[in-house]
């Protein structure tokens, strides 16, 4: 079974596919598989930034509250 992807390795596969790709090392047979897989990883990257971006923020409300409380 595979590892559960975390956003850290879902960066470093993206840094390598890029790489790849630039460097003309992926032949034209597998690009289309190496986009792919990219799309899938940005999404998943992104989701993971949004979902962190939200419970930082909840986060700081619940302390901006107990300061509030402790007056």
């Amino acid at each position: 079974m595979s590892q559960e992807l975390t956003y850290e390795t879902a960066y470093n596969e993206l840094q390598l596919i890029a790489a790849e790709i630039e460097n003309e090392a992926v032949s034209v047979d597998l690009l289309a598989e190496k986009v792919k897989r990219a799309a899938v990883l940005i999404e998943f990257c992104q989701e993971k930034l949004r979902a962190t971006e939200t419970e930082v923020n909840n986060i700081i409300k619940q302390m901006e509250g107990n300061k509030g409380g402790e007056k």
